[in-house]
Formats: C-alpha cells, structure tokens, sequence
C-alpha cells in the first residue's frame, strides 16, 4: 500500500468527523461514542496495513489488506 493512499484516507476520514462533529447537532456522549468507533475502526486499519495485524476474523477491510 502506498503511504499516499494512507495519508488521503486519514484526512479523508479526519474531514468527514470534524464535519460531523462540527455541523450536525447531537448530544455529546454521542459524538464521544461516534468519535470512539472511528478512531477505533482507523487504528485497527492502520495496524492491518501495516501488517501488525494480520487477521480480523474474517473480516474484509477491503481489497488493500491483501496488497504486499
């Protein structure tokens, strides 16, 4: 996978919450709890990237898990 592709996703994703965060009104334990599950959900496709880890069960992230 190419760091390029890593950096776009992250920023990507990064947009996308503070959009939410920023202009759809929700209470706060549920904008700490969406916080929680995205970052969640991007360490653990970071670590499957990188190849730290190598199986979710079963799984698909998607077809760059699979790219040496």
């Amino acid at each position: 996978m190419l760091l390029s592709h890593l950096v776009v996703v992250l920023i990507v994703v990064g947009v996308l919450l503070w959009l939410i965060n920023t202009y759809i009104p929700m209470q706060p334990t549920i904008k700490r709890i969406l916080n929680a599950i995205v970052v969640i959900c991007v360490v653990l496709w970071l670590l499957s990237a990188f190849g730290i880890l190598s199986e979710f069960g079963g799984i698909r992230l998607g077809p760059w898990r699979h790219w040496h």
